[in-house]
């Protein structure tokens, strides 16, 4: 099964000096390397701050544009991979290592598959 691992981080969590920096991007980084090895990866990316996002709409027709988030949250969604594995509880251990790789929270979305599937 495909799941969706989203990571979500408070904002000004991330580490404020160097060398805790360093050392959580290369725990993260071994972690996904871990999941390309182990062919469980089928993709993932880390996303710009949310103050880069914007938001579309259609209302009536018309298109709105909102920049940031649609909505006020005390997490934002920072990043995020995909992976493919067996069943909800491998889905669940690895989303548990990717957090704590990063030390963020992380939401466990499994993809709606085509019946067939």
């Amino acid at each position: 099964m495909r799941y969706l691992l989203l990571i979500y981080q408070e904002p000004g969590a991330l580490p404020q000096n160097e060398a805790e920096f360093r050392a959580m991007a290369m725990e993260y980084g071994a972690y996904g390397a871990w999941l390309q090895q182990t062919g469980q990866l089928l993709g993932g990316e880390a996303l710009k701050d949310v103050s880069d996002a914007t938001t579309v709409a259609v209302r009536d027709g018309r298109r709105l544009i909102t920049d940031g988030p649609f909505a006020e949250t005390k997490e934002q969604l920072g990043g995020f991979w995909i992976i493919t594995v067996v069943d909800l509880d491998a889905a669940l251990e690895w989303a548990a290592k990717g957090s704590a790789a990063c030390g963020a929270p992380v939401e466990v979305r499994p993809f709606q598959e085509a019946p067939g599937e």
